[in-house]
């Protein structure tokens, strides 16, 4: 019994970056925001394509919802760039599917330097071809708002078979430092060696300040391996000790507000006031059932501008049974 509860506690290290904003919104129905994109409100099916293996036919799974989540590397608040392009990466992309059958959440943890096909803009921001290249760039194509979470989502979309994602939520790095004090902080227990980026993160439990909770989360040179894969782990400790911080700040009355005040110009979600009510409503309970992430290889490789950049190749054959077993059924 008390391992259940303890699986269910940890459905919000996932939930909390994702809905901990949008509850914001949806309680002071303040959702006329700029920042903030209607859509239907239906929790409905998340792919669309049939597919065979080995004689079998899978088709796509009704019972899941899907919400994606982005880190975007841009600092200060959500601005459109004024044109089709803008320099917002997606640092950290991250999808929660909901499954309604076992009540439990999994979640996809994507590398953001997974080599892929992504959506150009053209005039008038419709897609006017395909560019190969890393996830990440996916989101400078459009305005820096709901166009290039779109071209994300799309991205992501095209990459897994077609699924439908049903929500996103994308987050400046800013708001990372905001929502971090406005906890009063998140303890860690660091175990790389940040000396060359930030002396004042030091091996060991501490609590991190804005400036170093960014960071931690954000920096990948000069720290470890350099890898984007251990920065996800990272990431991922992160959140549990922010779920924790967050939880003890939201007993205060005037939490909320405060919150909603300081961070409600660092996001773009397509969450409505109805839709978050279905997803608190339906997944609240959910039991954590694993975090995956993508097996391939990393590689150096050629930026536009000759620099070296890193590369990762995912593992096709691993991809396919992990879409399969996520996000499709066999047909009986």
């Amino acid at each position: 019994m008390r391992r259940i509860e303890q699986a269910k506690k940890l459905v919000y290290i996932c939930l909390i970056l994702v809905l901990v904003i949008t509850i914001l919104f949806s309680g002071l129905r303040i959702l006329e925001s700029t920042v903030l994109y209607p859509d239907s409100g239906e929790l409905g099916p998340t792919a669309t394509l049939t597919i065979e293996r080995n004689g079998i036919s899978y088709f796509p799974r009704q019972d899941i919802t899907t919400i994606l989540l982005m880190g975007i590397d841009n600092r200060g608040k959500v601005e459109d760039s004024g044109s089709y392009v803008n320099s917002g990466r997606a640092d950290m992309v991250t999808l929660l599917i909901f499954d309604k059958t076992n009540e439990q959440l999994d979640v996809l943890c994507l590398n953001r330097d997974t080599m892929l096909d992504i959506p150009e803009l053209g005039l008038g921001g419709k897609i006017a071809g395909t560019a190969y290249g890393q996830l990440a760039l996916s989101h400078t194509y459009g305005s820096g708002l709901k166009d290039s979470c779109e071209n994300t989502k799309q991205t992501v979309s095209d990459f897994l078979y077609g699924l439908n994602i049903n929500y996103y939520v994308a987050l400046n790095m800013d708001a990372v430092s905001i929502l971090n004090d406005s906890v009063g902080g998140v303890t860690v227990d660091v175990t790389e060696d940040f000396s060359a980026v930030d002396p004042t993160i030091i091996q060991g439990q501490m609590t991190l300040n804005g400036q170093q909770a960014l960071n931690y989360v954000q920096t990948r040179r000069d720290v470890d391996d350099q890898l984007n894969l251990s920065r996800m782990e990272r990431q991922q400790k992160y959140m549990e000790g922010f779920v924790r911080s967050f939880q003890a700040a939201n007993q205060q009355d005037t939490f909320v507000v405060e919150t909603y005040e300081a961070v409600s110009e660092y996001l773009v979600s397509d969450f409505t006031t109805k839709s978050i009510s279905s997803v608190l409503n339906q997944f609240s309970g959910y039991a954590l059932d694993e975090i995956v992430s993508l097996q391939g290889e990393n590689k150096l490789g050629e930026g536009n501008n000759g620099e070296q950049v890193y590369e990762f190749y995912p593992d096709e054959e691993a991809l396919d049974a992990l879409i399969l077993r996520l996000l499709y059924a066999p047909k009986k």
